[in-house]
């Protein structure tokens, strides 16, 4: 208030800005106390059982390493890198689970002080996931997610079956419902972006395809004449087929046209290779030179693999995607908390307020569960499967 007081009567000048009780508005300020709803639960910490009488101890002994910590956490991490391949588990379960496995390491060597890492200890477990909730004030999927890394840590690494975490679990209201899209908001996205990248937004919005699914794609997987969309290896390890757009099949042909003539010109000079998995490249040598098994969407430089040092394409990396995207919704000025993800909340939202019933929904967006795909109930222009107001019945 003071910063627009001194602005108005210096600068701006406005009319009426002499006339205005400059004193009187700042006389109606209340301060916030640190006990007020508002702020209570930032500013009035609730310390876990693992904490010190004094937080400066605490804070010291999470940051001070102790001998041989490295040594130990790094070999705790590889046997669970070990059992996380063995399992099948997806590449960012991977990452998820390994990022949790590490820090509850050190909490267990630095805060806990506890001998070593070579067994299980629930009540250890327990600690940190109050520590989580208490001090960390992480959100109860946060929570959960560390749990689940505890769980397979002491299931597949450390051999236990019977045990028991006793801990204070964060609870979390219903879910919220996702941010949708409409149509004309859209298309005004669509506007403020370029090719490749409107062309990979329109096909997530037109398929319902996640993030991933959209870079990963392969020519192969698409079929001009079914006008359909293989995706292969989606979250789960699942397969399906979704609906190929119509509407962007000319322009779909005429990128992969594009991309056609770049790899024939990079195949001339000895490149042109794209990435495939070790396994499938031992099975199939010539694989990664053919045309089917170019990426829709390739980045544009090639990269060396860091095992093999081979020069190989790879697909437009997410990160980039994201940038555009928001770059795209800033533009547009739309105020919603929009990412590329949305598009597929809008592509599931869009179809049932057509009148597409939900369990066709369900198929193309790859849900194992109907409840899941039943959250884009909540956001629809006409909720209740459009059933009127009773004002509206008179």
């Amino acid at each position: 208030m003071r910063a627009v007081e001194l602005w108005s009567r210096s600068v701006s000048e406005p009319a009426w800005a002499g006339a205005f009780d400059w004193a009187g508005f700042a006389d109606q300020a209340v301060a916030l106390h640190a006990t007020h709803r508002t702020l209570l639960r930032e500013t009035v910490p609730a310390a876990s059982r693992s904490a010190a009488s004094d937080p400066g101890e605490t804070r010291l002994r999470d940051l001070t390493a102790v001998e041989g910590e490295a040594d130990a956490v790094d070999a705790l991490v590889g046997e669970a890198r070990r059992a996380i391949r063995l399992a099948g588990l997806a590449v960012a379960t991977e990452e998820t689970f390994l990022s949790w496995i590490r820090r509850f390491s050190l909490f267990r060597l630095r805060r806990l002080r506890l001998p070593g890492l070579r067994d299980f200890d629930p009540d250890a477990a327990a600690q940190y996931l109050d520590y989580l909730a208490l001090e960390r004030r992480v959100s109860p999927a946060t929570q959960k997610q560390a749990l689940n890394a505890m769980v397979f840590l002491a299931r597949k690494v450390h051999g236990k079956d019977d045990f028991q975490i006793e801990f204070g679990r964060a609870t979390a209201g219903a879910r919220r419902p996702p941010t949708v899209l409409t149509q004309d908001e859209v298309r005004r996205i669509f506007a403020q972006l370029e090719d490749p990248w409107k062309l990979l937004c329109e096909l997530m919005y037109g398929s319902g395809l996640r993030q991933s699914e959209a870079l990963k794609l392969r020519v192969k997987d698409l079929d001009f004449g079914q006008a359909t969309i293989q995706i292969h290896d989606a979250k789960g390890g699942k397969h399906r087929v979704v609906t190929l757009p119509r509407a962007l099949e000319g322009r779909l042909q005429q990128h992969l046209d594009s991309i056609h003539a770049r790899h024939r010109q990079d195949r001339a000079i000895g490149l042109g290779d794209a990435h495939l998995p070790q396994s499938l490249a031992k099975k199939y040598p010539n694989a990664a030179s053919e045309w089917r098994w170019q990426w829709v969407f390739p980045a544009a430089k090639v990269c060396p693999h860091p095992r093999s040092s081979q020069n190989t394409s790879f697909h437009l990396h997410e990160n980039s995607l994201q940038r555009q995207f928001k770059s795209a919704v800033d533009r547009a000025c739309i105020s919603k908390r929009a990412t590329s993800h949305t598009l597929r909340h809008s592509f599931a939202t869009h179809l049932l307020e057509a009148g597409i019933d939900i369990r066709t929904v369900q198929d193309l967006l790859g849900h194992a569960d109907v409840s899941t795909t039943m959250i884009y109930l909540h956001v629809m222009t006409k909720p209740g499967a459009g059933a009127p107001s009773p004002l509206d019945l008179a």
